[in-house]
């Protein structure tokens, strides 16, 4: 046999399965990780100083405490959450369990990158919405968003391989995915090329959703928002399947 049909063999019966386990963990986590680093990502936009809702203390405890979360080692951070994940969800080991951490984990890098995004929006167009008689509302959700929406699209893409990454150190303390394969084969019954294939996987994987997201990007930039609609479709479908196993 040679090595391609050895690796059809493991794929078929290893990293496949393997595979959705992470594709399950990492877009859930993405999904529900990006909502609440949104939410916080606004909230440092529009409290700092000079912003539509200027509260400089408000600001300053928020941003203390993105700062905290971000400075959490993501092993750590799984550990420190078991208690936590086992009360929301009743256990703390499993692929499920492992959205927890992965979503607390990632929110805060979200909302850097969000209030990094918001920040490059052009002030004279904001200023230009209020000339015209925009509420504050108006400005955040009609004109900001809007602008930054192609950041936003990088910031998620980034976000969503960081997870992946993340979602690989999960497997290794229980969570199953690819990490749970290079661990259980590859480190502790040395089989190199289950390693090996489960590293080109993540590579590729990985380099998909580099792709994926540049050209979602460049459509934005181009006024082609159809796209965006196009992917979070194929992002809700692709999240449908690969939980199938559940």
């Amino acid at each position: 046999m040679n090595y391609f049909d050895n690796f059809l063999k493991h794929f078929d019966k290893i990293l496949y399965p393997a595979l959705k386990e992470t594709l399950y963990m990492s877009i859930s986590a993405t999904i529900v990780g990006f909502v609440l680093g949104l939410i916080l990502g606004i909230f440092l936009f529009v409290s700092k100083k000079g912003g539509l809702y200027e509260n400089l203390t408000f600001y300053r405890v928020l941003d203390f405490l993105v700062n905290i979360f971000r400075s959490f080692p993501f092993l750590v951070l799984i550990i420190a959450l078991i208690p936590f994940t086992k009360l929301l969800i009743g256990k703390s080991i499993g692929t499920t369990a492992a959205i927890v951490p992965l979503t607390i984990g990632i929110a805060p890098f979200i909302a850097k990158l969000v209030q990094n995004a918001l920040n490059e929006v052009d002030y004279g167009i904001i200023e230009a919405a209020k000339s015209y008689g925009a509420s504050r509302v108006q400005i955040i959700f009609k004109v900001v968003l809007y602008e930054a929406l192609p950041a936003l699209i990088n910031a998620a893409t980034l976000t969503l391989i960081v997870v992946i990454g993340y979602s690989a150190m999960a497997g290794i303390v229980g969570g199953g995915g690819l990490g749970d394969v290079a661990n259980r084969y590859g480190y502790q019954r040395f089989k190199t090329d289950i390693m090996i294939e489960t590293v080109i996987v993540l590579i590729v994987l990985v380099q998909i959703v580099q792709i994926w997201g540049d050209l979602v990007e460049k459509a934005l930039r181009k006024g082609k928002d159809k796209y965006l609609y196009i992917s979070i479709l194929a992002l809700i479908l692709l999240f449908v399947y690969s939980g199938n196993f559940i």
